[in-house]
């Protein structure tokens, strides 16, 4: 079998004979000219056929090519300025290796409900490509940054018997003779002890929610990344959320230049996320929003409406710091100056995007936390090993959840998070 080029590659193989193997994107012909744009995965290549330089069979097998076939195209890469890659493939043989007839996905409107049933061939759409490619160099940015940064990866289990945020949000699952165990939510309170042995840690990966949403800014299988560490206090915490934020945005935009242009994302807003990101007080949060006429009471939690009011006119994420101690989950440190407070924050986003960060400096003290254990009616038992933490040389520490999905939905531009997951899991879709 000959080993094609990948089309990644073809501008430096300018003059030489290659072969391309992928899929047809879309072809046109003038009846003496064809033009086959086939992708591979790497980008995508204009294929020029003359018909006089080819029989008859080969023309029709040509023009008789279906949308996302397999073909393999023989030629010669020839400078051009007009095309995205500069280059075309002067071509000169087409070998279909593989028909697609009647593929489902045409290059016309298709309503969510049908691509969502035909994800796996959505997926090969230019826009669900970027978003893809977008994806993955922010998880290689956020691992990057935190390597860079000192800290250690730490895998935390999926399957537990403690639960981190609201007991109503977790798929249950019977644990043979064990009892009941649930899907993460978080991996958070596991890598608080990993960082008494490590100082900086993370986690990274799937976490689960069983929350009865249906709105754009919730699925119930999303990724995470969860640093925490120790000897960092709240506003430590904030400093380092800035910057791994600022670190994200700005390689994304240096790296995906191509693919946020096919989302038609503004660059000039991804330039905008530099340091200093505004901090504002919960209480000055609330107070504003009254002002603006929102209908919200100190100690409620910030919804959807209420962030994206915040952020008006903001070309940079906001802080919002110090929520209420009965909002907020059991974890969270008290605010010494004010009881009724925790020392937490949220990051929302621009652009009506919200919240994609949530952190808090954690409670180490021992009876502190085992009051709130038992203010929220959590099952102590389950939370013997997280409480030793504190019974143990415990220590100040700190930090975060950043939500991928939400944030490369806002770095993308996109408008729902079902995008910007491969198989996206909602209440109402489990399938393919």
């Amino acid at each position: 079998m000959t080993a094609p080029t990948p089309i990644s590659e073809l501008a430096s193989r300018t003059g030489s004979p290659v072969v391309v193997k992928g899929w047809v994107r879309r072809i046109r012909s003038s009846g003496r000219i064809a033009f086959l744009v086939v992708r591979d995965g790497t980008g995508e290549v204009q294929c020029v056929f003359s018909r006089a330089d080819l029989d008859d069979a080969t023309w029709q097998t040509l023009t008789a090519a279906e949308h996302e076939s397999t073909v393999a195209v023989t030629g010669e890469v020839c400078a051009d300025k007009r095309s995205p890659i500069g280059v075309e493939v002067s071509a000169n043989s087409l070998r279909v290796l593989s028909g697609s007839p009647e593929f489902p996905i045409q290059p016309k409107e298709h309503g969510i409900d049908f691509l969502l049933e035909h994800r796996h061939l959505w997926l090969r759409s230019p826009r669900q490509v970027a978003l893809m490619r977008i994806r993955d160099e922010t998880m290689r940015a956020i691992r990057d940054f935190l390597h860079e940064d000192g800290f250690t990866c730490v895998d935390t289990p999926i399957l537990t018997g403690a639960i981190g945020e609201s007991a109503g949000t977790l798929f249950e699952t019977e644990y043979f003779d064990l009892g009941t165990a649930y899907l993460a939510q978080t991996g958070q309170l596991y890598v608080e002890t990993a960082a008494a042995a490590l100082g900086k840690v993370y986690c990274f990966g799937p976490t689960f929610r069983a929350e009865k949403s249906k709105t754009r800014r919730h699925l119930t299988e999303f990724w995470m990344v969860e640093p925490e560490v120790a000897w960092m206090d709240s506003d430590g915490n904030m400093d380092l959320q800035e910057r791994m934020v600022c670190y994200v945005a700005a390689r994304v935009l240096d790296r995906c230049q191509a693919d946020l242009g096919t989302m038609g994302r503004d660059l000039d807003r991804l330039a905008a996320i530099v340091p200093p990101f505004n901090r504002m007080s919960y209480t000055d949060a609330v107070a504003r929003l009254q002002e603006a006429g929102h209908e919200i009471e100190w100690g409620s939690d910030l919804g959807a409406g209420h962030e994206a009011a915040l952020t008006e006119g903001r070309s940079k994420p906001l802080f919002v710091h110090d929520y209420p101690k009965r909002a907020k989950a059991f974890y969270m440190k008290e605010n010494p100056d004010n009881p009724a407070t925790v020392k937490c924050n949220d990051l929302l986003a621009p652009e009506g995007y919200g919240e994609i960060i949530g952190g808090s400096q954690r409670e180490d003290d021992y009876d502190r936390l085992l009051a709130r254990i038992r203010e929220e009616g959590l099952p102590e038992e389950s939370y013997g090993w997280y409480l030793d933490l504190r019974k143990y040389g415990t220590f100040p520490h700190s930090g975060f959840g950043l939500g991928l999905e939400r944030t490369v939905a806002w770095l993308s531009g996109a408008q729902h998070l079902r995008e910007t997951i491969a198989y996206p899991r909602m209440m109402t879709r489990i399938t393919p």
